[in-house]
């Protein structure tokens, strides 16, 4: 079975939720399935493999430009899929999914995964939600088969839509607690002394409540709050996100992964999570993994992974998440079992390729 994906920038070593879950999942599929994996040129850093594990790549221009990145390389993919013909096309997200029905007018046979609503982010103007409305119209409506990451996104459509969609959460890679400090170090960070924050530097992270947060805290003089995530458009909203960091007590670290990573997640005394907008959070999973004590923003993606209701604080208020800190950095640190089960990435992937064998039967 040949298999061409596009929506993700590509990986290894490019941030992002939905780069993050096409790795893990691609890499876990069965050596059956032929993946080829679109990337954009302009997230590549020398030198370029163009095979990973499992996967091959197809790289392909792209531009940097906001509202335009996206949509010119989709775009590109799709005309490429037209001539190379696999036997199913993968699509991410509802913005390259407006390319669906070109592609079904051709005969091709069209997966598609709804990780967020997009038009929801603060970034775009009126014209960028109009576009993304019409991807989620396209994508939904003529798509063979849809994956849905959240039930409760899923819950918003018509019983027809639904009908064709399959509900398959994020997964999880298992790991285990580090003890090694080297990156910590270089950080001139202490264990259990820092407060974590992972994510994209984008206005629906809200980082900036957490930073306004964090400097009312009456535990901020005991603590770091680190920020691990980088830019990928600079913007007015970043410069003011790191003049604040200057005058606080912040660390922004840029993007970080693997063992540097794991080294933050094993060591911080407490994640926050503050988004206004998430499809399924892979971060709040993956702090759940390492059994970090958690604050999480209210939001319907955050509240279905099931929390006590005291991980939880009303989305972009300050006070309330100021008492949140108080309370959870006034007590000794301890290791949190939240006794929730995630599927592995192995069991997410056994789901995808039945999608793909149900949606070549139709």
């Amino acid at each position: 079975m040949r298999v061409y994906v596009f929506g993700t920038r590509g990986f290894p070593n490019i941030q992002g939720g939905v780069e993050k879950h096409c790795e893990n999942l691609y890499t876990n599929m069965s050596k059956d399935k032929q993946i080829t994996v679109f990337r954009r040129k302009s997230y590549l850093s020398s030198p370029v493999n163009k095979h990973y594990k499992n996967i091959s790549f197809i790289d392909l221009p792209s531009t940097k430009i906001k509202g335009v990145e996206a949509f010119l390389h989709s775009f590109l993919c799709a005309i490429w899929c037209l001539f190379s013909r696999p036997d199913i096309v993968h699509i991410h997200n509802i913005g390259p999914g407006i390319f669906t029905p070109l592609l079904r007018i051709f005969g091709l046979k069209t997966v598609v995964t709804y990780h967020s609503p997009n038009y929801e982010h603060k970034k775009w103007n009126r014209f960028g939600r109009f576009i993304l409305k019409c991807g989620e119209l396209f994508a939904t409506s003529t798509a063979n088969s849809l994956i849905f990451i959240n039930k409760s996104l899923l819950a918003t459509f018509p019983e027809k839509t639904q009908r064709k969609a399959s509900l398959i959460p994020n997964g999880v890679d298992k790991q285990s607690i580090t003890s090694n400090t080297e990156y910590l170090d270089s950080l001139n960070l202490e264990k259990h002394k820092f407060i974590l924050a992972v994510g994209r530097i984008t206005q629906e992270k809200g980082f900036d409540y957490l930073i306004d947060a964090f400097t009312k805290s009456s535990s901020s003089s005991n603590y770091t709050l680190v920020i691990a995530g980088g830019i990928d458009h600079s913007s007015e909203y970043s410069k003011q996100l790191f003049s604040k960091a200057e005058i606080n007590k912040v660390l922004f670290v840029g993007f970080v992964e693997g063992e540097n990573l794991r080294q933050l997640y094993s060591s911080a005394a407490l994640f926050v999570l503050p988004s206004f907008n998430e499809g399924f959070p892979l971060v709040l999973v993956e702090a759940i993994n390492y059994k970090r004590p958690i604050l999480a923003s209210d939001i319907s993606a955050n509240m279905q992974i099931g929390l006590p209701s005291k991980n939880y604080f009303p989305v972009g208020d300050v006070n309330s998440l100021v008492e949140k800190l108080d309370c959870s950095l006034s007590k000794a640190f301890e290791e949190q079992d939240y006794a929730i089960d995630f599927y592995s990435w192995a069991d997410i992937a056994q789901q995808v390729e039945e999608v793909y064998k149900q949606t070549l039967r139709k």
